[in-house]
Formats: C-alpha cells, structure tokens, sequence
C-alpha cells in the first residue's frame, strides 16, 4: 500500500503541492436532493458543478477525499480525443456514431479552461502538448492522425520530422512528433479541488470518508453511507476504477489498470530548458507508453507502464526511472522525490461507457487512460441528458461494450499476454 498524506490523498507531489487542505464532513444522518453524484473525481465533480450551474439540488458522496483516485493522481495531461481515435469508430460503431463523437472529440480541453476561467482556479496551466515517434512507423501514423483530425475540425496542429523535434524535447529517441497546440498540461488535484469549491459556492454539498455501501433502487433512489442516507431523485455513478462494486452489471465489462510515476527534485532552469525547451507535455507513441512534463517548480514528472488488475509493482521508482533515463540519459544523479501509482478503468473497445439504469441512475466511466478531457465532457452530457437534452449522451450510451475476456478470473493475465504481444510490436516496429 502507499502511504497516506495528511489529507488522504496518497502522498503524491500533486497532494504535497495542493492549494487547499480543507477536509469536508462526513455524512451523517438523511440527506434530500435532486441529484446525488457518488463520486468526488473528475467526472463526479464535473457532473456536479454543471448540474448545480442548471439549478439542480446537488450532493456528492466520496468514500475517502475529492480527487482521491485517478483525478488527483494521473500525468496531469490535457489530451485530445478519446483512446480510439474516430477511424476506429466509425469502423466499429458505424459513420454517424464517428461524426457524432468526433464533433465532441475536442470540446473537453475547451470546458477545462472554460473552468478554470470562470472560477479563477490556479492549477499551473501550461499550453500545448505533443506525440512522439519511437519509429518510422509511428510517425506514419502520427501524419495520418493528423489528417483524420483535421477532418474533423481540429486544426491546431504541427508535425516536427527529424532534428525538429528538438525544438520541443531534448531527447534522441524520437524520429518526428505531433504538436497539438490546443493541448496542455495542469495539475489535476488543484484542477478538481478548485471545481468542487465553485460547486459549493452554488449550494452543491460534499461529503468525504462517505463511502455508498448500499444502493436501493427505486424512485426515488436511497443511498446508504456507514453513518447516513441520502435519497435522491436521480443518481450519478462517477466512480470509475474506485466504485468498488456498486454497478456489479458493468464489472465485467472494466478492469482496472495500475500506472506509476515519479517525480524529480526541481531542476535547474538551464537543465529543464534543455529536456523540454518550450514546457510542452509529452506521450510516446507505443502501446505501453511513456508521458512527462515540467511542474511549475521544474520538476520533470514522469509516467508509464501499465498494471493490469491495478497492482502496484513492489518499487515504483524502479520500474520507472530506467524509462525516465532511456529519454533523458542525463537525469541519472537527479534524485526523485515522490513515486506513486493509481488506476485508471480500461474497456475492451477502449471507448468510455455511458448509460443508465432503470430511469434515473446514470453512470460514465472507462475512459481507457483519456480520463482527463473525456471526464470534462461526461460531466457536461450528464447534466444535459438529466435536464432533457438526451441527444449527445446517448451517442455514448447506444455504444456496445463487451466483456472483458476470460472473465474475473482470466482478464488479468490474457490482457496481460496482449498488452506484450502490442509492445513487442513497439520494439520491433512491425
């Protein structure tokens, strides 16, 4: 297990460098409401703050504290579009389902700073980031990434070839790059924690160490904490890989997946100008990728790998540093000051699932490793859907998610053996 900052959280940079130490109540007693969000993440609080914004009587239940999970702890990337790109859709789900999701592929960055404006919330905001090619192959996709994109509107965009690529990172390993202008990079817990104050600035309510044990279905729905209950006109399930069995239907068609990184000492301004010259973020291209960025104090955070099933590895800088110093050889006697790990939730057509149950029970999650501006944007189409605008909501709900092979038992080890077989691919290029 990690260990725990003072604030819950686990005892990450982003928990060390929070902006806020406020700690909610607990729930105790009957609670009425319009809406109940379980969940305190990205896509709990979103939904919240839009619902609240629409007039609707909001509370959010989190079992630990806001941003706990994968909101307060992911690579703090502002990433466009979803974990398949459009051509994948409109190969498996049909042309009107692509154009449909891709008129919304880009909106999530636009409602991210769309919030931090209107609320004033200080979270490092740093414009522009990029894809790099490992390979020739890779930079064949990324041109062809560009063209898909651009037809659908997006259109800030640069390809880098060659020694171009050092105008953004001071690496050798990359052979091109895709700069996405409209990307950025944050820090996500003070992204959250400045949503959830805003949501209680409408009259939203918050209750942490509030875990939902039970949920009894109904109209309207009751929820049950150890302490309370809260009965609610309508439901939001938002707790992605922590919700902890209360959607068991949709449990089979997930797995939660660890990711680790670490972070440096700060770096000397020379030193930081040279990995990054003008403070973009970055992901590789590979299967199993590597992504890093600069902090507000010249860190350099860095992430990758993947844990399927959520297992932390036994040291975390271990399994990290050595892909932090195959791109930066010169970071080799700069110390790393936190490492922690966290879980995303993966779907098998790596497309996000949203829907409800019975009438009045929503839910989004899966985000497949895009959670940053996707989770933004469910929150937006939840709001709509519950207050009668239905139409973008459900192009995400008429999506069809199968369940994960080998069921509970095997979908460990067989995602496992494919994510191998995709990053031997990486290595040998083919």
């Amino acid at each position: 297990m990690q260990p725990q900052a003072s604030s819950g959280h686990v005892a990450s940079y982003y928990a060390a460098s929070s902006h806020s130490t406020s700690k909610r109540p607990t729930l105790e007693g009957d609670v009425e409401c319009d809406v109940c969000v379980v969940g305190a993440g990205f896509t709990g609080i979103s939904s919240a703050l839009h619902l609240a914004e629409r007039g609707h009587r909001v509370v959010v239940l989190e079992s630990v504290a806001i941003g706990f999970g994968a909101s307060g702890r992911n690579g703090g990337q502002i990433v466009n579009s979803y974990s398949r790109d459009m051509d994948v859709i409109e190969k498996q789900n049909g042309a009107e389902t692509a154009r449909a999701l891709g008129a919304m592929a880009f909106e999530g960055n636009q409602i991210i700073r769309q919030r931090i404006e209107k609320y004033q919330i200080n979270c490092d905001l740093k414009e522009g980031n990029l894809f790099a090619a490992c390979n020739k192959k890779q930079w064949e996709g990324l041109k062809d990434q560009k063209s898909l994109w651009e037809r659908y509107g997006h259109q800030q965009l640069e390809l880098l070839e060659g020694e171009e690529v050092k105008r953004e990172v001071g690496s050798t390993r990359y052979v091109g790059a895709l700069v996405d202008h409209s990307g950025g990079h944050l820090h996500p817990l003070n992204l959250v924690l400045g949503q959830a104050v805003a949501l209680e600035s409408l009259g939203g309510k918050i209750f942490e160490h509030s875990p939902v044990t039970r949920v009894e279905h109904g109209e309207p729905v009751t929820l049950y904490t150890p302490e309370g209950r809260v009965t609610a006109q309508r439901v939001v399930m938002a707790g992605n890989a922590y919700l902890q069995g209360l959607l068991p239907k949709l449990e089979s068609k997930a797995m939660p997946c660890g990711t680790q990184i670490i972070t440096t000492e700060p770096l000397s301004a020379e030193l930081a100008a040279r990995l990054l010259p003008n403070d973009k973020a970055v992901e590789d291209c590979n299967y199993l990728l590597d992504y890093y960025r600069l902090t507000a104090d010249n860190r350099l955070l860095y992430g990758g790998g993947v844990n399927y099933g959520g297992q932390e590895p036994t040291s975390i800088e271990a399994a990290i540093r050595p892909k932090m110093l195959t791109t930066f050889p010169e970071l080799g006697d700069v110390r790393v000051d936190y490492a922690w790990s966290g879980n995303f939730l993966l779907t098998l057509n790596r497309l996000p699932q949203f829907g409800r149950i019975n009438s009045n029970v929503y839910y989004a999650q899966g985000y497949s490793g895009h959670g940053v501006t996707c989770s933004h944007l469910a929150g937006k189409l939840v709001a709509e859907t519950i207050s009668g605008e239905e139409a973008r909501f459900e192009a995400f709900a008429q999506i069809s998610h199968l369940p994960m092979p080998g069921g509970r038992l095997l979908r460990v080890p067989l995602s496992a053996m494919g994510a191998w077989f995709y990053a031997m691919r990486d290595r040998l290029a083919v």
